[in-house]
């Protein structure tokens, strides 16, 4: 017989939409190549709570923003780290799993992320430019995003996100399982931010990216590190999603996609055997 295989609880909304991605159907692929090696089952967020016991790993992948059911998520993550919960991604991320207050601790410390504040009082940390994105530290997909001028900002509320708006030539994403980036994708035009093509990374890009992920310090879970190359040549970090993040499988090849399946079930099977 057969040793059974083991139980895993993929957490998806497969009805969320979003502008110029279609979350389904990267979450229907995802979990039908998956059940090589686990026995699957798929369920909106709302109803991992209830069912996340049954299972030996749940899984969280295009759930959509964690905003539209915040107190049902806490509770969720709350339950998982009482009960000892193998969750994919881990729950331990520093990165939008907490908001977006790591952009403006980021860019205190130096590193090389736009330019964050979150209190007007601060702007002068920032450069003059014409205009600056304001944005709440709890926000997905340009949610409750705006651009405002430099006089205007005196009356942003503390606590929102102030950023100048910067001219770059590119997006880049980088993709990592655990520490291990596993592929990358740019947007070559920067008014289509999900046209995206393969992106042959150089030994600095690889070395930008990891610096990210090792200070958040997942160890299994997918990250992807969202970056912008200034029209100087420097890139730097817009955001680091590190919960749920869109992966853009259907812009990769065959292959590409089958091996980075692969990578993703053999990290969640080293995680189904750890005590």
């Amino acid at each position: 017989m057969h040793a059974p295989l083991p139980r895993v609880l993929f957490v998806t909304d497969l009805a969320y939409l979003s502008k110029g991605r279609r979350y389904c159907d990267e979450d229907i692929f995802l979990s039908s190549q998956l059940r090589e090696w686990f026995d699957i089952a798929l369920c909106h967020p709302l109803d991992a709570l209830p069912l996340m016991d049954g299972f030996d790993v749940v899984v969280i992948r295009n759930s959509g923003p964690v905003l539209g059911y915040q107190d049902a998520f806490d509770m969720f993550a709350r339950h998982a780290r009482e009960n000892g919960t193998k969750v994919f991604t881990q729950l331990t991320g520093k990165g939008d799993q907490r908001g977006k207050q790591y952009l403006v601790d980021l860019f205190a410390d130096g590193f090389p992320v736009i330019p964050t504040v979150d209190d007007p009082r601060n702007v002068s940390r920032l450069p003059e430019v014409n205009t600056y994105v304001v944005k709440p530290k709890w926000g997905a997909d340009s949610i409750g995003m705006r651009h405002s001028g430099r006089a205007e900002l005196s009356q942003v509320e503390p606590g929102s996100l102030i950023q100048p708006r910067i001219d770059f030539v590119y997006e880049v994403s980088f993709y990592f399982i655990g520490h291990t980036v596993r592929y990358a994708l740019y947007a070559p035009d920067p008014d289509r931010r999900w046209d995206l093509e393969p992106y042959s990374t150089t030994a600095q890009d690889r070395e930008f990216a990891q610096r990210f992920v090792d200070w958040n310090d997942i160890d299994h879970g997918i990250t992807r590190v969202d970056a912008c190359r200034t029209v100087d040549g420097t890139l730097l970090l817009v955001e680091l999603e590190d919960l749920n993040p869109y992966l853009s499988l259907d812009r990769l090849t065959e292959s590409a996609r089958r091996e980075f399946v692969n990578h993703m079930a053999e990290a969640i099977v080293a995680l189904c055997a750890q005590p």
